[in-house]
């Protein structure tokens, strides 16, 4: 057990590998460099994926890429719903990060989404957008109304809510990727064949968990924009149903005063 705790620890230090010269030095972080190594894999990926297209006989490449490009934005926007199909790309990037981060440690990286600084960039920039979206679906005036609803005893709720969200995307996230990598030790130290039977719950882990670790996130975030943008849509749908029954009490005024 003390062989767990030192990985454990190790697995927690943020290492620095290199420091850029500017002032007091600029420390780039393991999770930063690995962060780099992800980007860099994406942009190779896409480039030769999307080399040479054509509008007409295709190659298979380019309807394999089609092919995943459209599955990835029904996801996603499927659960976005249609009025933020415009807020797809950024869901989609950070679900092909996610997912890669988390499966990274199979090629030998340390997975950035154990640094705890990463999931809370990752779990601010969401929120972040999330509010951006009640902004621009709401108003300002409509946005900043909306800390007030339904009553306005529970406004410092709603404030309150602006911090919690993000801390439980970022404590989500990094919970079940430390917890994966504890029982994954647990499991080397307790099975009789450390080197089989560990494997064979690596592919869960490593593979499956932490694709649904990526999901969960996304699936969050995007709950929370619909949130914002369906709070607009029922606002607009009583302006109609208002409206529409005050066209017939006109209609009725006017009937009365052309009879008398």
């Amino acid at each position: 057990m003390e062989g767990l705790a030192d990985k454990l620890v190790e697995e927690l230090e943020v290492e620095t590998v290199f420091t850029i010269p500017i002032g007091d030095g600029i420390p780039v972080a393991e999770s930063v460099v690995v962060t780099w190594i992800i980007i860099a894999f994406l942009l190779i990926f896409c480039f030769i994926m999307t080399r040479n297209l054509k509008v007409r006989n295709i190659s298979k490449r380019q309807a394999i890429i089609e092919t995943i490009v459209v599955k990835l934005e029904n996801l996603t926007g499927s659960m976005v719903g249609e009025r933020g199909r415009g807020l797809t790309p950024y869901l989609t990037t950070i679900l092909m990060y996610i997912t890669l981060a988390n499966i990274i440690g199979i090629f030998g990286f340390k997975s950035p989404t154990k640094d705890l600084n990463v999931t809370i960039a990752l779990a601010l920039m969401s929120i972040v957008l999330v509010q951006a979206a009640g902004i621009r679906y709401l108003g300002f005036k409509g946005w900043l109304k909306r800390f007030t609803q339904p009553v306005g005893m529970v406004t410092p709720f709603n404030i309150l809510d602006l911090v919690t969200r993000p801390l439980s995307l970022c404590m989500r996230l990094f919970g079940n990727v430390l917890g994966a990598f504890v029982i994954m030790k647990l499991l080397e130290l307790a099975m009789p064949a450390p080197v089989i039977v560990p494997a064979v719950f690596s592919i869960y882990f490593d593979l499956f968990d932490g694709i649904l670790q990526a999901y969960v996130f996304v699936f969050l975030t995007s709950l929370y924009i619909k949130e914002e943008i369906e709070e607009e849509e029922e606002e607009g749908g009583k302006k109609k149903r208002r409206h529409k029954k005050n066209v017939p009490k006109l209609k009725d005024n006017e009937i009365q005063q052309k009879i008398a």
